[in-house]
């Protein structure tokens, strides 16, 4: 190879071999030497963690110069150790904290907190901080420094007196244990508050405050009412126990976290229909017309399309009303949440005025004192009305049936199923039959009725 050739490859590889030493130089300047711990500061000697906006806080400033876990703790003069960061996996480059005094919940001798202290300030005195950084090689560096701690506002955000007013609910929107109440004193003001139910994969269900006198956060006696969302359409955590959990923060950054348990069962949506066949009427009525003192009966199948049992009341499918009766008349008020089968008309007094329970003792389950259409089952429903009047003003009268979900709703769907008109046959007026007198089938309140 001649020299000509030669001389421009030596001043290539003399340029990189010159900007290689150059990079390694600035590496050296800015980085120092091989340290894994590198530029530890501390701000401030001193800090007064009282959330008044003056010294509340300090900055640590730390560099790692490749992948480690990073620790800081803080040593008191009894050589007592308190954590504010442990064993945290941090990337190589620089990094800023600002410490305020608080750090892992710990609690003073013969002290009594119900539920936890996860963080809390130190109190006042001097202390040694130290930073052990340790790579993945098992190389641990370590820097300390001191800090002393003053006018330290160490009061916890306690919370007390955590209770719940059940310890088993079934939100399902029967009338029966849909809710549940938590309340909670709180004897000093904090930042926020919150209750909630746990879930196993540890997503969180808010549980709403309810607004009353105390104002939210204040000092005062709390309660949060919680119905598993179940009012909003939503479908609440399945059948199981629960971790209900309270915590409080302050301005400084303490944090308290209690917890109680709560049995969720029976839970979900109700969901129900009046079933429409497809080759015949949803409701079946025995005539479409009908004389004065004489008896229509319908026919009709209600579906459980639901997850949740649907708590039913009566009177008992079959049941005979005279037309100038109502379900109030035979002692079957409205039960909140109870799902019956019904028949209303145009101008009607009283909004579906013939109720029925939605199935038969054989087609229900019983739970506790009540019964129930279970998820997926059906049941045929039938009842009658003696026609001692003309309904209403029109005649023939539009006559329908519903589906009502007592003081929750009726919903779209189950609301003036399948009308039809039904003729009164209604003689002259010097030709009116008088119908015979029955005795009307008052309820009996028993303990199993």
């Amino acid at each position: 190879m001649s020299s000509k050739r030669a001389t421009p490859l030596i001043v290539i590889l003399v340029a990189a071999a010159l900007v290689l030493l150059a990079v390694w130089l600035l590496g050296r300047v800015l980085n120092g030497d091989s340290s894994l711990l590198r530029n530890v500061t501390v701000r401030d000697a001193v800090i007064t963690p009282n959330a008044d906006g003056d010294s509340d806080a300090t900055l640590f400033q730390y560099a790692l110069s490749r992948n480690a876990t990073i620790s800081i703790h803080l040593d008191n003069a009894a050589g007592d150790r308190f954590y504010f960061r442990r064993e945290k996996p941090r990337g190589a480059g620089a990094y800023e904290v600002l410490f305020s005094g608080v750090v892992d919940g710990y609690r003073l001798r013969d002290e009594v907190i119900e539920g936890e202290i996860v963080t809390r300030l130190l109190r006042d005195g001097d202390y040694t901080w130290t930073i052990t950084a340790t790579d993945f090689d098992g190389v641990v560096e370590t820097q300390s420094g001191t800090l002393t701690i003053a006018e330290a506002d160490t009061e916890l955000p306690e919370i007390r007196n955590f209770t719940l007013d059940k310890s088993t609910f079934t939100p399902n929107r029967d009338g029966l244990a849909d809710r549940i109440l938590a309340q909670l004193y709180l004897p000093k003001e904090v930042a926020s508050l919150r209750v909630f139910l746990q879930l196993p994969d540890g997503r969180e269900r808010p549980i709403a405050e309810q607004e009353l006198d105390i104002p939210f956060n204040s000092v005062g006696r709390h309660y949060f009412d919680y119905e598993g969302g179940v009012d909003n359409g939503e479908t609440p955590p399945p059948d199981g126990t629960y971790p209900i959990v309270a915590e409080a923060e302050d301005l400084e950054g303490q944090r308290v976290r209690v917890e109680s348990e709560l049995t969720i069962q029976f839970g979900g949506v109700p969901r129900a229909y009046i079933v429409s066949p497809p080759t015949d009427r949803t409701v079946q009525w025995s005539a479409t017309a009908v004389a004065l003192c004489d008896t229509l009966t319908f026919t009709l199948t209600v579906q459980n399309d639901g997850t949740t049992p649907l708590r039913t009341t009566g009177p008992v499918p079959g049941t005979v009303y005279d037309s100038d009766w109502n379900y109030n008349t035979l002692g079957w008020h409205t039960e909140s949440g109870a799902f019956r089968v019904a028949i209303g008309f145009e101008n009607e007094l009283t909004t579906y005025p013939y109720r029925w329970a939605i199935g038969n003792l054989e087609d229900l389950e019983r739970i506790g004192d009540n019964y129930y259409l279970m998820p997926g089952a059906r049941a045929v429903v039938t009842g009658s009305i003696r026609v001692v009047d003309v309904f209403g003003v029109r005649n023939p009268q539009p006559i329908w049936a519903g589906l009502i979900h007592e003081d929750v709703e009726i919903s779209e769907f189950n609301n003036r199923v399948d009308a039809q008109d039904i003729l009164v046959d209604v003689p002259d007026p010097d030709n009116l039959p008088t119908c015979d007198e029955r005795p009307i089938p008052v309820r009996v309140i028993t303990p199993d009725s």
